[in-house]
């Protein structure tokens, strides 16, 4: 069964390549940090500060196109970690079906704060315990 998580805690640093955000169990107290790129923290933390752009980011044109297209974004589920690496799920209801649409954490993580209201993330158990044993 999926935890529900929230976005705590985002670094960015201008002198190191991986920037860092940290997820919190919302119910709990277990945490974890997820290296991202510059461009994907730069987009969480803007639209997180309520920064609007003037034109659309490409987070911002996932949620849009998803929305012109009849759909509904519905979540994300950090799924899997495998090899030091996190795999992610965008989950979209379209017709009546839940599609998941493969992910990196990090653009799964922009396009939920792109929206209003904001995607629940999940994660699911395996996840957290792997990320809590190393």
């Amino acid at each position: 069964m999926p935890v529900q998580m929230t976005l705590s805690r985002i670094i960015i640093s201008e002198i190191n390549e991986q920037q860092v955000i940290y997820l919190q169990e919302i119910d709990g107290d277990r945490t974890f940090p997820i290296l991202i790129g510059i461009f994907e923290a730069t987009s969480i933390d803007r639209r997180v500060k309520d920064h609007q752009s003037p034109r659309p980011l490409t987070h911002d044109l996932v949620v849009s196109a998803v929305e012109q297209l009849g759909a509904e974004l519905d979540s994300v589920v950090i799924s899997e970690l495998r090899d030091h690496t996190y795999y992610a799920k965008l989950r979209v209801r379209q017709d009546g079906d839940l599609i998941e649409i493969d992910s990196r954490p990090s653009d799964a993580i922009a396009v939920a704060v792109s929206c209003n209201p904001q995607l629940p993330i999940y994660v699911s158990e395996e996840v957290l315990e792997d990320v809590l044993e190393e």
